[in-house]
């Protein structure tokens, strides 16, 4: 029995696999391709999270960068529970996977300017890097 059951779930995970390698198509509105471009926008967002995530690591010490490890993996954490969270209306329709890959993206990129604001930042400057502008006044 167990030697046919790895050979189905191969075969069925490599067709739902083909599935998805479809390209995105922006002028096809249709659910199906809407949740292909959503997926290929946060694969794309994530791509960018990771080379910026990288290039963080090579300017490190190792002491930041088990930090910065620790911190990405919470972070991960984060960004899969409030996903779930928010598109949790949705399970089970044929848009949720849309609105799951849109969260993921929305996320990503807020991420990325996270690791990334502190770049061109002078050493000592407390004012740079911690903030996107943003003012911190409805926090008080």
């Amino acid at each position: 029995m167990r030697r046919l059951v790895l050979p189905a779930c191969i075969v069925l995970l490599a067709a739902n696999t083909a599935a998805w390698a479809q390209e995105c198509d922006r002028g096809d509105d249709s659910q199906t391709m809407m949740n292909i471009c959503a997926d290929t926008d946060y694969q794309a967002a994530d791509a960018k999270l990771n080379e910026a995530y990288q290039e963080l690591v090579r300017r490190n010490d190792q002491a930041s960068n088990k930090l910065l490890q620790t911190a990405q993996r919470a972070w991960i954490t984060f960004r899969d529970a409030e996903c779930a969270y928010t598109t949790a209306d949705s399970v089970g329709g044929s848009i949720h996977p849309m609105e799951v890959s849109q969260c993921l993206t929305g996320l990503t990129i807020a991420r990325t300017k996270q690791i990334t604001s502190g770049a061109n930042c002078k050493e000592g400057d407390v004012n740079c890097g911690g903030s996107d502008g943003d003012d911190d006044q409805d926090m008080q």
